[in-house]
């Protein structure tokens, strides 16, 4: 569990928040006689600790509070001046919700501060227009926010999960291991270690790790420790479906060099994850003999058996993944001032030596559109936002701020989810207001009981709510902020019926705009992405194999399509995590999905890199051959994925004709020569070919497994192994 999401972890940020929001609130107001210094203090605090989730650990939280800073000021400044007018208001509104939002897609931090930097504006945002008093709005918002973050850093402070660089550490000794093992008799893994590489894998998988220590930002840091987390993973893939050599003989003595070199690589690589070493000359080492091997097999007399030529091209692969997990973990821990090795193909880590802005940059740009699931949130936030200030503004609503919170807090990406949520939190609201009109009607204009109780019932709110559930949080918070207002001026009972009125104003709102914009969430793009993702895929294992088997070669090819496609199903994967789902059979392995399109990417750009002579026809036709049957299998996954399942499973229209796409393709391992793991080669004739073949081949051959363990679900007999969970298949044939 997260750090900060236990019950432990939720009762040390509610005394945190408690804490500096009460200690804030009564120095402006009662030390210093200052009570709009008082109200932005105390709703910064809140703002920032209790509506916004920043994962991490105290430390973690309190860095991304100091960077949030000078924004904060800006939206508290921009309000404050707004507020002139309805429809400045409400222009605003629109242009910095959508922004704010829409900085989400640089990753969860981003994301987990964008709520309460919306209040920051809100607040402000409404009556009076007061520009004389942003001295004391940015004074007390700053002096609640300062508090919050030294209360972060230094009281009752979580420990740090396991972190990602931790994880990789540990695959890379477990690599290191298999290395070894597969250079001694039988020269395969046994079946308990093929579990521990599945097990390795998964726990790489961003679902399994911690919301602080995924690297899902777009600096160059995180996306080189996202490709580490990848390239551990195929690399055990690789390692795992290494071909032995032929039965009573011994491994070719190269070969035993090269896997030897990979395992000390990846040993290396390890230490360099976990910080206990420093050097990098086996990876180096790999590269040299990686490339030796390369043009050694481009000068051996041409054709080569299909046994030699299928080993050698499948030890390649492994010292390439190993290769790829050098340069990426070595990015990952010295940044900008690692250097890409010479010959390392620079598409595949084109994030090198760029600078943060560029990189953030790159990030939005490829979410700005409404296929991307960032871009759909912002819209759907800033509109309704807009619309319950217009509201506010129009009708004069007392205290319309608590609408536009009742909005920002209730609306969500689903709008079933939305009408649930709304449900429990007009109950919860209800049953607060109530509660607080008696209190108000008992107690009257006494101030001091008010301040007595308030951290008491704040302390509360923030411990209860986040662990029963919406209906508590706003039924709590009613009183919260009925005690609030009653120090800050004279109040009577029916405050509470302002705050009853105005969250019902706002959860209309919400309704209505998650109704209109993109209802079903993350769901329906989730499976338009991954569709297109695979789509991508097959037309890029079509070109690569014809380039190949035409012998034609390509240092630079154009495949930004791709990257796209893959960068929107992961956006729409991370999203739909979030969403609660009904358990329906009929969803592929997304992730799955997304890895095959790594390794598609990956293995065309090497491909065509050191594509040679063409094949001739009989070998071009095999290989061609193979291809059409790993793009048909794409292509009948992406038909799958494009189906959306009904919540009895079922497939509509659409199923029949991709019916046939959860059974094995005829001829899929045929034609080639040789299927992939499972013995297929040993049921057709041996073949002769250049090593150029072999290489495709062996690729191909990881593509049809990769595709197999997308499809894998379909063919699982519980339903909640599909979209109910992580969408990992039940027994996937490799880890990578």
């Amino acid at each position: 569990m997260s750090a900060g999401r236990g019950p432990s972890g939720v009762a040390r940020r509610a005394i945190r928040t408690t804490l500096c929001a009460c200690g804030a609130f009564y120095v402006c107001l009662y030390g210093l006689d200052r009570p709009v210094a008082a109200t932005y203090a105390l709703f910064a605090v809140v703002s920032m600790a209790a509506l916004s989730r920043i994962p991490g650990t105290g430390d973690q939280r309190a860095a991304v509070l100091v960077r949030t800073l000078p924004v904060a000021w800006l939206l508290l400044t921009a309000g404050t001046f707004l507020a002139v007018r309805t429809w400045t208001a409400v222009a605003g509104m629109l242009l910095f919700g959508f922004a704010i939002a829409f900085v989400a897609a640089v990753g969860p931090r981003a994301a987990g501060a964008a709520p309460g930097l919306q209040l920051l504006y809100i607040l402000p945002c409404f009556p009076p227009y007061a520009p004389d008093t942003l001295g004391q709005r940015l004074g007390g918002a700053t002096f609640g926010l300062i508090l919050l973050i030294l209360a972060e850093k230094f009281i009752l402070p979580e420990p740090r999960g396991t972190t990602y660089r931790e994880l990789a550490a540990g695959a890379a000794g477990t690599a290191a291991r298999f290395a070894a093992e597969l250079g001694r008799p039988p020269y395969t893994l046994p079946a308990a270690e093929v579990e521990t590489a599945r097990k390795t894998g998964e726990s790489l998988r961003p679902l399994h790790v911690e919301e602080a220590e995924r690297p899902a930002g777009p600096g160059l840091r995180d996306r080189a420790l996202a490709h580490t987390g990848l390239g551990a993973r195929t690399l055990l893939g690789r390692l795992v479906t290494l071909p032995p050599p032929p039965p009573g003989q011994p491994p070719h003595k190269t070969g035993q060099q090269l896997l030897e070199t990979v395992g000390r690589s990846a040993a290396e690589t390890g230490a360099l994850l976990a910080g206990t070493g420093r050097a990098t000359a086996e990876a180096d080492a790999l590269r040299r003999l990686r490339e030796e091997v390369r043009e050694a097999a481009e000068r051996e007399p041409q054709p080569v058996t299909e046994v030699r030529g299928r080993r050698r091209a499948a030890l390649l692969e492994v010292a390439d993944a190993a290769v790829a997990f050098a340069t990426a973990a070595e990015l990952a821990v010295r940044g900008r001032r690692a250097p890409l090795p010479p010959g390392t193909d620079s598409g595949r880590f084109w994030y090198a030596g760029r600078r943060a802005p560029r990189l953030w940059w790159h990030r939005l740009a490829a979410h700005a559109g409404p296929r991307s699931v960032h871009f759909q949130n912002a819209v759907r936030i800033s509109l309704a936002l807009a619309a319950a200030r217009t509201l506010a503004g129009v009708e004069s609503l007392p205290h319309g701020f608590w609408a536009m919170l009742a909005v920002l807090s209730l609306t969500r990406t689903t709008v079933s989810q939305t009408k649930a949520t709304v449900r429990q939190a007009l109950a919860g609201t209800l049953l607060g207001a109530l509660l607080a009109a008696g209190i108000l009607a008992l107690v009257g204009g006494h101030t001091t009981v008010y301040a007595v109780i308030l951290p008491l019932v704040m302390l509360v709110a923030f411990t209860v709510g986040p662990v029963r559930g919406v209906g508590w949080a706003q039924g709590m918070f009613t009183l919260v902020v009925s005690f609030v207002f009653a120090q800050l001026a004279p109040v009577t009972w029916r405050l509470a019926g302002v705050r009853l009125m105005d969250v019902i104003i706002g959860s209309t709102v919400g309704v209505v705009f998650g109704l209109l914009a993109w209802p079903r969430g993350a769901q329906t793009e989730l499976h338009r992405a991954v569709a297109l993702l695979l789509a991508r895929e097959a037309e890029t294992v079509e070109a690569t194999t014809a380039a190949v088997v035409a012998g034609r070669r390509d240092t630079a090819p154009d495949d930004r399509a791709l990257q796209l496609a893959l960068a929107l199903a992961e956006s729409a994967y991370a999203q739909r995590q979030s969403e609660p789902r009904a358990p329906v059979a009929g969803a592929p392995d997304w992730q799955a999905a997304m890895i095959t399109g790594h390794h598609v990417l990956w293995g065309s750009r090497r491909l065509l890199a050191r594509a040679g002579p063409d094949l001739g026809p009989g070998n071009g036709e095999r290989l061609s051959g193979r291809a059409d049957g790993v793009a048909a299998r794409m292509r009948g996954a992406a038909q799958r994925a494009a189906t959306i399942p009904s919540a009895d499973g079922s497939h509509g229209s659409g199923a029949a004709a991709v019916g046939a796409a959860a059974e094995p393709a005829a001829g899929l391992g045929g034609g080639g020569g040789g299927g992939g793991a499972g013995g297929g080669a040993a049921q057709v004739p041996e073949v002769v070919a250049p090593s150029e073949f072999f290489a495709a081949q062996t690729w191909l051959d990881s593509l049809a497994l990769d595709v197999e363990r997308v499809l894998a679900p379909y063919r699982a007999p519980d339903p909640a192994g599909a979209d109910s969970t992580d969408g990992a298949a039940p027994r996937p044939p490799r880890s990578a």
